[in-house]
């Protein structure tokens, strides 16, 4: 039993390595699509000091297309600041994907428009000029879909 976190295109390596921290504590898997914008070689990930990497359910993909081509019979849910529909609206279930976009631009259109309705978002201020760290929204999703689901046998 786990969730899903989907990361497509990362760039900052310290939010991608907080978030492999979290879905490893909390046995959720992380996909990353490429490309990254670091790299996720041996000597890269001890310099980073993420020693846990190997600790962690991490797959890898060439595009979002592959990625949901190969699992189109679940639910994905679509983080964006341009979503109607808070995250705490939606009954999220064991086996979801929850999926967040680059920290620079977010999620393409073409990502977005596969199903509207699956798209969530956060309440912030609008004139901030910022949104939420990449990092701290995908905790604050994944808690709210783990609390949802009884925590999924964690402790």
């Amino acid at each position: 039993m786990s969730l899903n976190i989907v990361l497509v295109e990362p760039q900052i390596p310290h939010n991608t390595g907080a978030i492999a921290r979290t879905c490893g504590l909390t046995h959720s898997i992380l996909h990353l699509v490429k490309p990254l914008g670091f790299s996720v070689d041996d000597a890269h990930l001890k310099r980073a000091g993420l020693d846990y990497w190997n600790l962690v359910d991490i797959r890898y993909y060439d595009s979002f297309e592959e990625l949901y081509n190969k699992n189109r019979d679940k639910k994905f849910w679509f983080a964006t600041t341009k979503a109607k529909n808070l995250y705490t609206d939606v009954s999220f279930k064991d086996g979801d994907f929850i999926v967040f976009g680059k920290e620079t631009k977010g999620l393409p259109e073409e990502i977005l428009n596969l199903n509207p309705k699956n798209n969530i978002k956060i309440p912030m201020l609008k004139d901030f000029g910022r949104s939420l760290n990449l990092s701290n929204s995908a905790n604050i999703i994944l808690f709210e879909a783990l609390r949802q689901n009884n925590f999924l046998d964690l402790e």
